[in-house]
């Protein structure tokens, strides 16, 4: 099997992030087939993962301010995210190889320390300017 049929065999992640966007609009308040987000339905506070497909909702419809509205540390993660895609597309299917992006573990580790706390803690304060970031809840509580 080539590199050309070995990754036309399986989708990528991001061709199904893709499609799923397209297809169904998580921005609408109607159920999608994955159901409410279980974090916040269960502690009716924004978690890690809240607003990120509708970031990438809005990042494929090239809305960069609802996008970093809903998921900050995903918008700005985004084009760090594609370069990588796209070396990995030309190298899989052209044999060409991009420069590689090699952030260090301290940047990997600040960044992903700074997402947690900002996403976990700083979007759920309902005062300044943080109440901006605050995502609206699309499901009811469960208690």
């Amino acid at each position: 099997m080539d590199a050309y049929t070995r990754g036309r065999s399986r989708p990528t992640a991001g061709r199904r992030g893709l499609v799923w966007v397209l297809r169904f609009n998580p921005t609408d308040n109607v159920a999608d087939p994955t159901g409410p987000c279980p974090w916040h339905a269960l502690t009716g506070i924004n978690g890690p993962g809240c607003g990120g497909t509708r970031a990438f909702y809005y990042l494929v419809h090239g809305d960069l301010i609802d996008a970093a509205r809903n998921h900050l540390p995903f918008t700005i993660a985004a084009p760090f995210l594609l370069y990588w895609w796209i070396a990995w597309l030309t190298n899989t299917f052209f044999g060409i190889r991009l420069p590689r992006l090699k952030p260090s573990a301290l940047t990997v580790a600040v960044f992903i320390v700074s997402s947690v706390v900002f996403t976990t803690v700083l979007r759920n304060i309902p005062l300044g300017p943080m109440a901006w970031f605050d995502i609206p809840s699309t499901t009811a509580r469960i208690w």
